[in-house]
């Protein structure tokens, strides 16, 4: 069983060392083979030194495609290595890689075929769960995916994700560019696959800064919620 991690960064000197480094640490203890990949989304810091200096495996993207082109990149990239499972793991240091088994059990027993890192399920061992503000907006979300799918997702803005091969291959040809994980989140639902919500453990950023204002928020709302909304019954874009 080949498992890929996919570490979309943008501007991320500050941690993506400690997060590959908390990789290599951690993958000679599972029972599966362990990649990772970091994608550098056209970062203007040292992010690109760093991975460089240190031999750290990466994509260098020339241009920022933002998360969702990053993202996809790794996709693509899982896709056409042969990979069997690809998760996707923050390169900020929020995402606990001592999760990972949890995430991609049910995938390797074919219970699921998309698993999400939840920091609200009931057996989560996350004691971090993100500012009251998100909560709400994560709620909303949540409501609306429901509304869509008949499916509850808590944790729908979760980037602690993994994807079976078959989702691999979809993703490397279709992925939303701008609010990529609660359209995912309903897109695959809709399309009848097995989708679940897996308790995992995350953290509080501790570096850098996240790219959400409060204005981009608002933004956000309204734009993935319209997003939903339009999805089409059989869940293509």
């Amino acid at each position: 069983m080949k498992v890929l991690i996919i570490i979309p960064a943008y501007n991320e000197e500050a941690s993506i060392f400690k997060t590959a480094s908390s990789i290599e640490s951690f993958k000679q203890n599972v029972k599966f083979e362990l990649d990772y990949i970091v994608i550098n989304d056209g970062s203007t810091d040292k992010t690109k030194d760093i991975l460089v200096e240190n031999n750290i495996p990466a994509v260098h993207l020339i241009k920022n495609l933002g998360i969702g082109g990053a993202v996809q990149t790794g996709y693509i990239y899982a896709e056409q290595n042969d990979y069997d499972i690809a998760v996707q793991f923050d390169g900020d240091g929020q995402h606990d890689i001592e999760s990972i088994e949890n995430l991609v059990e049910p995938i390797i027993k074919k219970e699921a075929d998309f698993t999400i890192g939840s920091r609200f399920v009931e057996g989560s061992p996350s004691e971090f769960k993100t500012s009251f503000s998100r909560r709400v907006g994560i709620n909303l979300i949540s409501f609306f995916i429901k509304f869509k799918t008949k499916v509850t997702i808590l944790d729908v803005t979760s980037g602690y994700r993994a994807a079976n091969k078959d989702v691999i291959k979809y993703f490397a040809k279709h992925y939303p560019k701008k609010y990529p994980e609660p359209e995912t989140n309903a897109i695959l639902i809709k399309q009848n696959r097995k989708v679940k919500e897996v308790g995992v453990n995350m953290f509080e950023r501790l570096e850098g800064k996240s790219s959400i204002t409060p204005i981009k928020s608002v933004r956000y709302m309204i734009e993935v919620l319209t997003s939903i909304l339009i999805l089409s019954d059989r869940g293509n874009h």
